[in-house]
């Protein structure tokens, strides 16, 4: 029944991330904290869990207070993300 629901990306914070990445190419820490309304530590903790899955790739440019930290989604986190979405729909559906 549900087969396909991926752990990592269903916490919700995690799955609005992935969300947002799949309909974008990358997306900034600074966005990303705004849309989800959390605070620094909470999102450094679930981008972590996404990148530590394959899911994420991150990439850190600059020092200090002008320093920017950028996401992406992998391949892997692409097919997660499809198969987690897909099993979520099937789920919600319920019995045909």
């Amino acid at each position: 029944m549900i087969d396909g629901l991926d752990p990592v990306i269903h916490a919700p914070k995690r799955l609005a991330a992935m969300a947002v990445l799949a309909n974008a190419t990358t997306v900034t820490f600074r966005f990303l904290k705004d849309y989800l309304e959390v605070t620094d530590s909470d999102l450094s903790k679930h981008m972590s869990a996404l990148e530590n899955a394959g899911y994420v790739a991150t990439t850190k440019t600059g020092h200090g207070r002008g320093a920017t930290t950028t996401y992406r989604m992998t391949k892997a986190g692409e097919h997660a993300y499809t198969t987690h979405r897909n099993a979520l729909r099937t789920l919600l559906d319920g019995p045909k």
